[in-house]
Order: structure tokens, then C-alpha cells, then sequence
């Protein structure tokens, strides 16, 4: 690959995720690449394109992989932007890998294929443990956040006691916030997204990380909720549940965060226990010591609760827009999605027209895939039992879009009729054209 260069300057070692990849058989993407014992000079000299601003990174001419000087880094103030680097022709290769954050990311390859492992990743890897390489870990918050994700990455690795009483010290030490919210949500969204996210959480839950971030979420775990709607009954496992649901149905990330986002108001809800006409047994909570009541709560109110806490979230961590408004919608009408199929042409087009779909119906198709994984992320036997409530909504949707607004516009212009009458009869229209694709149960 570096052979067009003449001279090539220093040594050259595959790095990092590239290295650990292959040892576990698995497909990975680009390779990093880390040079012993050559300047910056020398590099650009060969023909590498500095591109580095706080150390010195280079790409490379022809494969434009990224190549970094061998460096290592000292803490000068908190949080993870205060460190000095420094990279020198004399620092080696031991004390680069040194700076990283977890064995199983401190190794390297060389170009004849030696392993080079001095900290122990290839054993970590075997043992499917996450470890830090060195106390150098707890100079970066950062790698909290990384840590996490790789846990929701390699579900069967576990995280080292020593690693997580480190953590732990981080949190008191009050390093988590000094975190930057892009640098957090760009960690969670890139979590959000691996194969078992709701292990990131519970890595985040344990250290103590996840009340300094999102308290918001953090507080669920231990409220209850009516058994008989949610066998599995803590309402922060419920949120997990319906997170793993989510993968299971593929989806993407503004679903994803919209689960994770969708239930906030329950934890300050006020305590109530269900009224007779409720339905279901009431039934003692095991966790009602925990919340100070003694019986489920209804959390009467909770979606516009969630609404709230959710955008306050989201201005927090400069969540992106879709992400935000998704969340918004869903954590406002999930409730009404799933009582859909009791629900008349008037009410149903209202609730399409609440949600925004005859104007953005791929957005409510997310909608209803993050509310089908809501009714899928509980205990029992919900998550085999059928959701009709998606196509019954998208059916309604498709009748709805059908009718020909600028005709029935023209018509009603054209018989002296005003704007408030176009209206009404466009709402008519769509009304009787739900009203066709309806099951018969539901009553107008």
C-alpha cells in the first residue's frame, strides 16, 4: 500500500479498530494507521496531505487513509478538549497505544502481519471483557460514552470492576459534565444504532453517568406501571424493551430516539391507582416502596408530560431536528395510535391531521413503526401479538390523500361558495373517504 512512496518515513502499524476487528472475525471499515519515528516534515515530503488541526494527522496521496504521527497526551484541564500532545520522531509505539482507551483498541500490526499487544487486548478479547488501558482513561469523559457503545456493539462482553469503578470516580469527579452536548449526542446516536443499544444505557445507568445526562430517562427506572397493559411493569425497562423492539423492526435512528424519548412524563407523573372502570386486576407493585404508593399508577396525563421533557432534551443535546420532532410526535400520540382501532373516520382524520401525515406521511410512517415498537416492547405475550393499528392508520392515510382537494376547491368557487366552505368540504370529502376503508367495528 505505502510502497509508491520513496522514501516512506518511519515505521508503519495498523491500529485500533481494524486490528481487534480481524481478530474477531468480523468486516471492518477504514484503517488507521500510526507512523514511529518520522516529523511532520518528513511526511509531507513523501507526499501525505496534513489534515490534522490539534495533532499532526496526515492523508495519505493515493488511499487518503489516515495516518498519525506516533503522539501521547497530557491533561491540562477538564473535560476532553484540555490536553497537551505531543509527537516526536521518539515516541513509540508502546506509549501511543499507552493514550488509548481500552485494550482491546491498544493494539497494532505490523506490515509483516506481528501482532504488537502490551497492554493485553488479545486476552480481553478472548475473555470479552472491556478494559481501560491505563489510569490515562479517566482524562477523557469522552471515553465513557465510548465504552458504553462498545458494549451495545459486542453484547456478550462485560465491563472490567476495576473499568467501572473508574468510571464511577469519573462521574463524582464531575468530568461527565464538562462533556460538549455535540460530542454526547454524536455517542448516543452512533449507540443508538449498534445491534443492542439498550446496553449503552445500562453501562451509563451503573456508572452513574446516565442522571448527569439524561436524568429525564434515568428517573423511569423503579416507577411501575399498570400490570395488566405492562406485564413487565418498571417503566425503565419497558423503555429498553421498546428500544430492542426497535432494532428487531430495523429502524432507524429518529424512531429509535422517539422509543427512548416516548415515555419521560412517567416519571413525574402523579401516583394514582386504576379506577374500576380501568380495567384489569389491581395489583400491589413490587416497586411500590420505591415510589411511595401502593398500588400501579395510571400515569394519567404523562403524554404532554413527555412532549415537554422530551424538547427539553433535545435543546440540551442539540438533538437534530428530525430526531426532535419525531420524538415530539409520537410521545404525544402514541397513546391514541394505539386505540386507533376503536376510533371513527372524524377522530381518525383528526389524529392523522395531528400527526402531520397527509403532509408528511413518510414521517408518520416512523411514526408508527416507533409505536409499533412501544406495543412490541412489553413483557407477556406482546411482543407476538399483532399490531393492526399501523396498517389501519396508513390505510386511512392512503383514502385520505386520495381525495382531490383542487377539485373540490373549483367546485365549491365556482358555486359562490368562500374559503371557510372549501375547507369544510374538503374535510367532508376526506372524512367520508376514511369512513370507506374503515373496519366495520369502529363507530362514527
Amino acid at each position: 500500500m505505502t510502497s509508491s512512496l520513496n522514501p516512506f518515513p518511519g515505521q508503519v502499524y495498523v491500529v485500533g479498530g481494524a486490528v481487534r476487528d480481524a481478530l474477531l472475525g468480523r468486516d471492518h471499515g477504514d484503517r488507521d494507521w500510526v507512523v514511529v519515528g518520522a516529523t511532520p516534515q518528513q511526511m509531507i515530503d513523501a507526499g501525505f496531505l496534513p489534515v490534522g488541526r490539534d495533532f499532526p494527522v496526515f492523508l495519505h496521496p493515493q488511499t487518503h487513509e489516515e495516518y498519525a504521527l506516533a503522539r501521547t497526551e497530557r491533561k491540562t484541564a477538564p473535560g476532553y478538549l484540555g490536553f497537551v500532545v505531543h509527537a516526536a520522531p521518539e515516541v513509540t509505539l508502546e506509549e501511543d497505544l499507552l493514550r488509548r482507551d481500552l485494550t482491546i483498541n491498544a493494539m497494532a500490526q505490523a506490515a509483516d502481519g506481528t501482532l504488537i499487544d502490551p497492554y493485553g487486548g488479545q486476552r480481553d478479547l478472548q475473555a470479552r471483557v472491556l478494559r481501560h488501558v491505563s489510569d490515562a482513561f479517566v482524562e477523557d469523559p469522552v471515553r465513557i460514552l465510548r465504552l458504553a457503545r462498545f458494549a451495545a456493539r459486542f453484547g456478550d462482553f462485560s465491563v472490567a470492576p476495576e473499568t467501572m469503578a473508574l468510571m464511577r470516580s469519573m462521574v463524582q469527579a464531575g468530568e461527565v459534565d464538562a462533556l460538549v452536548p455535540e460530542r454526547v449526542w454524536q455517542e448516543l446516536a452512533r449507540g443508538l444504532m449498534e445491534p443492542q443499544p439498550q446496553r449503552l444505557f445500562a453501562v451509563l445507568r451503573d456508572c452513574g453517568a446516565l442522571s448527569r445526562l439524561i436524568p429525564e430517562l434515568d428517573r423511569l427506572w423503579g416507577v411501575p406501571q399498570r400490570a395488566d397493559y405492562h406485564p413487565e411493569i418498571d417503566t425503565g425497562v419497558h423503555v429498553m424493551l421498546v428500544l430492542q423492539a426497535a432494532v428487531a423492526l430495523d429502524a432507524p435512528l429518529a424512531v429509535r430516539w422517539a422509543c427512548l424519548m416516548h415515555d419521560l412524563g412517567k416519571g413525574v407523573s402523579p401516583s394514582q391507582p386504576p379506577s374500576p372502570s380501568g380495567g384489569g386486576v389491581v395489583t400491589p407493585s413490587p416497586l411500590a416502596g420505591r415510589v411511595g404508593v401502593g398500588m400501579l399508577p395510571r400515569h394519567i396525563g404523562h403524554e404532554q408530560r413527555s412532549v415537554a421533557l422530551a424538547a427539553a432534551v433535545a435543546r440540551r443535546l442539540r438533538v437534530p431536528t428530525d430526531c426532535a420532532e419525531l420524538a415530539a410526535v409520537v410521545a404525544a400520540e402514541h397513546g391514541n395510535i394505539h386505540r386507533c382501532l376503536g376510533l371513527g373516520a372524524q377522530a381518525t382524520l383528526r389524529l392523522l391531521q395531528r400527526c402531520d401525515a397527509l403532509r408528511r406521511p413518510e414521517r408518520f410512517a416512523q411514526v408508527l413503526l416507533a409505536c409499533e415498537a412501544d406495543h412490541r416492547g412489553r413483557g407477556g405475550d406482546f411482543p407476538q401479538r399483532p399490531y393492526p393499528q399501523r396498517a389501519r392508520l396508513l390505510a386511512a392515510l392512503e383514502a385520505a390523500q386520495r381525495v382531490d382537494a383542487g377539485a373540490i376547491a373549483q367546485r365549491v368557487t365556482q358555486s359562490g361558495g368562500k374559503p371557510a366552505a372549501i375547507a369544510q368540504a374538503v374535510q367532508a370529502a376526506r372524512e367520508q373517504a376514511v369512513a370507506r376503508v374503515l373496519t366495520p367495528t369502529a363507530q362514527s
